[in-house]
């Protein structure tokens, strides 16, 4: 009980001492072409319209907030009033977006952008850390190469399911050692 109040205690102050920190302030991609083409999408995504991730293709984007991060599979709707607050993004597979020709697609197209978050929650509602490390895996690895999903960094699945980026590590690693 004592620990469970200072645990709450210390969240506190963690939001109260560090307003203006965000999970991915000192976070970068590494490549060049990756940064310039996540820039690229950023600026889309700033601009206020709503573009809609292609269901043609398997591709998505992983969109970094201040606290945590959603995956925007086939089909969803990005940009808008929706992710105004989007600091950074990953494009996964051979990423193409696609405008809303009519009101219909674009609500379409949100409530696919809701399902997968709704996928996502399942995920989340998991107690155990890395049992819900090993599902986002397992979900990414169903729909993406596995070598796709294994240049993904530890921080974006981290972000995607409530833990540390050090699970993800050790969950990665320990998973290929029985392979």
């Amino acid at each position: 009980m004592d620990s469970e109040k200072l645990r709450r205690y210390q969240v506190t102050m963690v939001s109260t001492y560090y307003p203006d920190t965000s999970c991915v302030d000192n976070f970068a991609i590494p490549d060049e072409t990756e940064q310039s083409h996540s820039s690229d999408i950023m600026t889309l995504l700033h601009s206020g319209k709503v573009f809609i991730v292609n269901s043609r293709r398997r591709n998505g984007l992983i969109l970094f907030k201040r606290y945590h991060a959603e995956f925007a599979g086939p089909g969803a709707a990005i940009g808008g009033d929706y992710d105004y607050d989007c600091q950074m993004v990953i494009p996964i597979g051979n990423l193409s977006l696609l405008t809303p020709e009519s009101y219909e697609e674009r609500q379409k197209a949100y409530l696919i952008r809701r399902q997968w978050i709704r996928l996502i929650k399942q995920i989340t509602e998991n107690t155990v850390p890395q049992q819900r490390v090993q599902r986002i895996l397992d979900q990414f690895e169903q729909y993406f190469p596995p070598a796709t999903v294994a240049e993904l960094p530890d921080i974006a699945f981290a972000l995607l399911v409530g833990v540390l980026p050090q699970t993800v590590n050790m969950v990665r690693r320990w998973g290929s050692e029985t392979e």
